[in-house]
Order: structure tokens, then sequence, then C-alpha cells
């Protein structure tokens, strides 16, 4: 096989047919396959199966009931089903216009390179089939964003944000990804020092069904951005700093009706331990709760620690207090940020530990199986 064509998909039934008799046409005479990893809730995977039974094109359809990373996750397992070492990756929607995929692979096969970028943004390219202005305003911002807090990984690409692009699976190590959502790309040039290049396309607009773009993606992007960047800790520290800000605005908030300020502190804590809790299984450690104990025992181990800390920590912030020598909000400050390490190291290394780690430190007591802090280099 000398090319696979990645196909993730999420509820586009209505454009698959039309997408392999495009991919057929421009890839005649090209030994390729063409893998659909599909985590619809509707009708697409017998779609994908009917299309298939009468395509010339070999078709596979790897339907996922847990979508685990998203779309990048997607990407991830289909290169992993691939036959071929050079893979290109394009959406379902036929934005990514089929008849640009032989260009794609000719580029890949001079083998300089490790990834060829089908750019919207480099000479030729056009970013028309984005809706609207503020689609496009969002698609450029965000590009500049990315550029500047990856100057040199990025330096080679005008659009490190598309989902049409060439990888070789044997200059890509596609076990060192991570994927936390939909831009796969970024994530590989990112984590890796790659030889990229590019080649112009134009944007289409979509065939048939409704975009997934939405403001929950984009807070995906921007998270994901912020852990490659900055690794996981930084996550925690955000979710941490919303965190705090939000006790103390409730301590603030209670005392200033004349709640007793220990009440206060009190049901502050209460709440934003709940609410850290359900930020960081949905962002943070999101991609460590499949290997952890289940969401039941997280969540008993998880409170009951914040609540011990906080045990510790309320009588400390009394005393401050009544020493007169900090205010209720100040004192919780500070108190705040002290416990931040505490919760962090306590929330890695044992709420969110692989249940194989668990069983290792058992059998193997002195191997540290911990996993070092997920972050990428430095430029």
């Amino acid at each position: 096989m000398q090319l696979s064509v990645i196909v993730p998909t999420f509820n586009e039934g209505p454009n698959i047919d039309e997408l392999v008799r495009g991919l057929t046409t421009a890839l005649h005479g090209i030994d390729a396959e063409v893998i659909f990893v599909d985590d619809s809730t509707d009708d697409t995977p017998a779609v994908i199966t009917e299309v298939a039974a009468t395509a010339t094109l070999p078709v596979r359809c790897i339907h996922r009931d847990q979508p685990v990373g998203g779309l990048g996750g997607a990407v991830v397992e289909g290169a992993r089903a691939a036959t071929s070492d050079l893979c290109i990756v394009m959406d379902g929607d036929l934005q990514h216009p089929p008849a640009k995929v032989p260009e794609l692979y000719r580029r890949g096969l001079e083998g300089d390179v490790d990834v060829v970028v089908a750019s919207r943004y480099t000479g030729g390219g056009d970013a028309s089939g984005l809706a609207g202005w503020i689609r496009h305003l969002v698609s450029r911002t965000s590009t500049l964003v990315t550029k500047a807090m990856f100057p040199v990984r990025l330096h080679d690409t005008t659009d490190p944000m598309t989902g049409f692009f060439l990888f070789d699976r044997r200059t890509v190590d596609v076990a060192e990804l991570k994927p936390r959502g939909f831009k796969i790309l970024l994530e590989i040039l990112a984590r890796q020092q790659l030889r990229v290049t590019e080649v112009p396309f134009d944007f289409g607009e979509r065939h048939a069904g409704e975009s997934k773009a939405s403001f929950r993606q984009g807070m995906s992007f921007f998270w994901q951005l912020a852990l490659l960047r900055f690794g996981r800790m930084s996550g925690f520290a955000v979710i941490g700093a919303l965190g705090a800000l939000a006790n103390i605005a409730i301590v603030w908030l209670l005392t200033t009706v004349g709640v007793e300020y220990l009440i206060s502190a009190i049901i502050a804590t209460e709440v934003t331990i709940l609410a850290n809790f359900i930020a960081q299984e949905l962002w943070v450690f999101r991609d460590m709760r499949a290997d952890a104990s289940p969401l039941r025992y997280r969540f008993i181990i998880a409170f009951a620690f914040n609540n011990a800390e906080a045990l510790i920590r309320i009588p400390i912030v009394y005393l401050m207090v009544d020493s007169r020598h900090f205010t209720a909000v100040v004192a919780t400050a500070i108190t705040l940020a002290i416990a931040f390490v505490v919760r962090f190291t306590f929330q890695s290394l044992v709420v969110y530990a692989p249940r194989r780690s668990r069983r290792a430190r058992q059998l193997y007591p002195s191997v540290d199986p911990i996993a070092p802090p997920e972050s990428v280099e430095s430029d």
C-alpha cells in the first residue's frame, strides 16, 4: 500500500459517498486505502459500510464507542491501523478537496520532509470556506497566537491549525502523541522537531451537514495550547486560580452580608472543591481517566483529601485573622497558594495514578512508575 487516507468523522453520513467518489477519482493509479475513524452518534458507520461495499478503493471503518482524545485521538488510531507509512489526514465534509490529495502524496514521496501541510494561508491558498468574518478572525488570531507560542517549531508553516496534511509514520512518533482535541497537527509539530513544507489549497464550503465548530471546541483548543506549551501543571494552575478567585469571592460575599468568616470559609471551600474536581476531570486529567480508578473512587479520594487539607488550612486562616495581622480575604489567598502544590502532587500521583502503576508499586516498591510531567521541550 502506497498511501493511507485517514478521515475522522462525527455525524458526516451525507458526505461519505461524495468523498469516497472524489478520492477514488483523485487517487487513480495510486495504491491507496481510506480509513474512516468514526465517533458518530447517527447512522454514519452504516453509510460508510454501504459505500465501502461498492467502492473500487479499499475503504475501512473503525467505529469508536468511546471517542478518547476527540478528533486527535481518532487520527492517532487511524495512523496505528494504517498499512502505509505515508498517511494523509483530511476532514469528512469535503472542505478539504480530494483533488488535492495526490499533490500532498507526491510531495511527501520525495522523502525530504516529514510533514506536508495543506495551507490556507500560503501563496495561492484560500480560506473563504470559513463561514463569516468571525470565524476568519478567530482562525487568523488563533494561528498567530499558536505561532507566537512555538516560534521555532512552527516557523515553517503558515497554517498549523489545518486538519489537512500528510505525515510519514517512519519519522513522526505516533506513540508520543497525547491528543486532547481537534488540532492534531499542532500536537504533532509542537512535540517533535520535524521537517515541514507546505502546499496551498482552497478551503471549500461544507458539502452537507453542520459545522462542528463551537465555543467548547475553542476552549478545548486554548486548553490544548496551554498544556503543550507549559505542561499539565499549567492547566491545574488555571483551574486552581479560578477556584481561588471563586473561593475569595464567596468569602467576601458571605462576610459582607454578615456571615461569620469561619463559616464563610467552610462554605467557599466545599463549593470550590466540587467545582475544581469537575473542571480537572473535564480538562486537566482527562487523558488519564481511562487508566485511573473509577470516577466514584476518584471523587471520594479527591474530596476526602481536599477536605482534610481544608481542615488544616481553615484553622490556619482563623489564626491568621485572629492575630489581626491579616484580613479573611488575604489569609484565604495566602493559604490557597501554598495548598496548590500539595494538591497538584496528590492529584497527579494518587487520584489519577494508573491502576497498572499502583500494581507495579505493590510488586516493585523500589521502582517509581510515575511518568515525568507532561510538557514539550522549550523552543
